[in-house]
């Protein structure tokens, strides 16, 4: 099986994986809105905590992944953990830009603003900034082994901001509320919410995995054209 075959089939199943998930979100927000009881203090607004949380959680995952293996390619020069890299890193960007966005409307009716400087919101701010400068690295240096080697260095900057992330409103006085599950008692929801809160993140991770085989697959394609591309000036 060729590179462009295999690329291909890795898209087809991309895009079954998404279809799955798309419809597993529309059943999650039905379930949120309709299903599950509102909050007594933070009202109907508390609702978007069950998009936010788990944009959230997907988009540090891919930041994640994608700093892991870049560590692993500054390591072993393996081409193929280079394009995964990128291709979790403009996933997780789209997480972010969804995990930025319904953050600031939640917050506004329970804290009386849209932004806070504070550690975590800061924090998810500096990371989203640097992963797109990432892909803006990526997009301007054309030898790929170059392009490789530099962006593999930002990607390793994920590892700490990652964790530090999770442990800025324990470390800092913050607005933002604490984790709910990665929590050393046990989870500070309710039943109902808590499985409407679970569920929904495991749908953002299937669609995660789904957007990563996507974006992988035309990746490789993009990276097949630039080879051609060479062989023909050559």
């Amino acid at each position: 099986m060729t590179r462009r075959e295999s690329a291909l089939r890795i898209a087809r199943r991309g895009a079954v994986v998404t279809g799955v998930a798309l419809l597993g979100l529309v059943g999650i927000y039905i379930r949120a809105l309709m299903f599950t009881p509102i909050e007594r203090f933070q009202g109907p607004a508390q609702k978007i905590f069950y998009v936010h949380a788990p944009m959230a959680w997907a988009a540090l995952l891919a930041f994640l992944v994608t700093g892991v293996l870049s560590l692993l390619y500054l390591i072993m020069r393996d081409r193929k953990l280079d394009l995964i890299a990128s291709s979790s890193a403009e996933v997780g960007v789209a997480f972010s830009l969804v995990m930025l966005t319904t953050g600031p409307l939640w917050g506004k009716p329970v804290w009386g603003t849209w932004w806070s400087w504070d550690a975590r919101l800061t924090s998810t701010l500096f990371i989203f900034l640097l992963f797109v400068g990432y892909l803006v690295l990526r997009g301007a240096l054309h030898d790929p082994e170059v392009r490789a080697r530099f962006s593999a260095v930002m990607g390793v900057m994920a590892l700490a901001l990652v964790p530090f992330i999770h442990v800025t409103v324990y470390w800092f006085r913050t607005l933002h509320p604490e984790p709910v599950l990665m929590k050393p008692e046990r989870p500070g929801l309710p039943g109902v919410m808590l499985v409407t809160l679970l569920s929904s993140v495991a749908v953002c991770t299937v669609l995660y995995i789904g957007f990563l085989l996507l974006r992988y697959a035309l990746t490789v394609l993009q990276d097949l054209k630039e080879e051609e591309m060479v062989d023909g000036v050559s």
